[in-house]
């Protein structure tokens, strides 16, 4: 009888005892919603003079505020649809979109718009911003269906292709952004398990493919860049302007800043609401706003890679790797930049700085993340 009693009550014990459930990591939730917010009050402060003062903004104060909203709206949309997509059924649209992406750059060639001297635009969209997650997604799908690539060096050159080939034709247009993939592809392998003196093997024609894409007659103004960089008052009324002007607004914010909207160099930086837009966080909120931004970023690369680790399967550890690279690279090159710490490019502040095919993307990127968030070892 009492031997009954004892398994009956486990018995019990075990009915009663509920399954551990899913969920999303609300921290980076919170943190882009957190980015995307300040963005919009940023974006206002930095760009409310220049819009009230100018025709072909209707002399609207509001202007690039109301686009950033409408921007924004979008990409919570593009965020909500892909945090309830079950991420493993990517799989299945990662080859086409990755075709699409590519067609999209050829595109770019002969029918691009040429803003800033450089044709980034297509249609009113900036299909780079597009081949970022499409080449993220089908590279780690392509790793995971020929895992026996990881064994040798030509395995490695065949994943390596598949970021090759979009950093390639971004490089005609967009060399900043092309290296930023190459960094983002190069991780996902790095994080594939591949061995690191392929790496090694591929330093020598990387650099020297650089050395080319700068060196080349036709591309000098990027040997230029290099130049301003290394002394930007050697042209401070045109081409080290912006540098030094976003210096000032770094230098002259101190430890506290000027205060919300008190930027003095937003009236002199041009379009200072985009990718220069964390000298005017600096000048207004000080070095203390400035790193208080830079903990938001590293705690949403901390949680990125958290959820990396813990993926349930290789394909969401690899893409989540990628979209937590491209958040890393892309705001420490943003960032390396308005300090004059890197030559001048022209990548946004993720989240942060004006524009809307970014915004987007990478809030839906983020919707990704927190889909794969859901799906972590040990839970079904």
């Amino acid at each position: 009888m009492a031997e009954a009693s004892v398994a009956k009550k486990r018995k019990t014990t075990t009915v009663k005892k509920k399954p551990t459930r899913a969920s999303y990591d609300y921290m980076v939730l919170f943190v882009v919603i957190l980015l995307v917010l300040f963005g919009i009050v940023m974006i206002f402060s930095s760009s409310y003079y220049k819009a009230m003062t100018t025709d072909d903004f209707n002399n609207d104060m509001l202007y690039f505020v109301k686009k950033q909203f409408r921007n924004g709206l979008l990409g919570f949309v593009g965020m909500f649809i892909m945090a309830n997509f079950p991420y493993r059924h990517l799989r299945r649209f990662t080859l086409p979109a990755y075709i699409i992406g590519c067609i999209l750059l050829l595109l770019l060639i002969p029918f691009g718009t040429v803003a800033n001297g450089q044709k980034r635009w297509l249609w009113g969209f900036q299909p780079s911003e597009i081949v970022k997650i499409t080449t993220t997604l089908f590279l780690a799908h392509f790793i995971c269906i020929h895992k026996e690539y990881l064994k040798d060096f030509t395995g490695f050159a065949k994943c390596l292709a598949v970021a090759a080939i979009p950093c390639a034709m971004i490089a005609i247009t967009n060399f900043s952004t092309a290296l930023l993939l190459a960094l983002i592809g190069g991780t996902i392998l790095f994080a594939a398990g591949f061995d690191v003196k392929y790496f090694a093997y591929i330093s020598g024609p990387v650099v020297g493919a650089g050395a080319i894409a700068i060196l080349l007659p036709g591309l000098r103004y990027r040997l230029t860049r290099i130049q301003i960089w290394l002394d930007p008052f050697s042209d401070p009324t045109d081409k080290g302007y912006q540098i030094i002007q976003g210096l000032y607004a770094l230098a002259s914010g101190g430890l506290f800043g000027l205060g919300l909207g008190q930027s003095r160099q937003k009236t002199f930086l041009p379009e200072a609401y985009n990718d220069i837009i964390f000298a005017i966080i600096a000048e207004e909120l000080g070095m203390l706003g400035a790193a208080l931004i830079i903990l938001l970023f590293a705690i949403l690369v901390w949680r990125g890679i958290k959820i990396a680790m813990n993926a349930q399967d290789q394909f969401g550890s690899l893409v989540a790797t990628g979209i937590t690279a491209q958040i890393a690279f892309q705001s420490i090159i943003n960032i390396a930049v308005t300090t004059n710490t890197i030559p001048n490019t022209g990548q946004p502040l993720p989240f942060v700085s004006y524009g809307g095919t970014s915004l987007a993307i990478a809030m839906s990127m983020i919707g990704i993340l927190l889909n794969i968030s859901k799906y972590q070892k040990g839970m079904e």
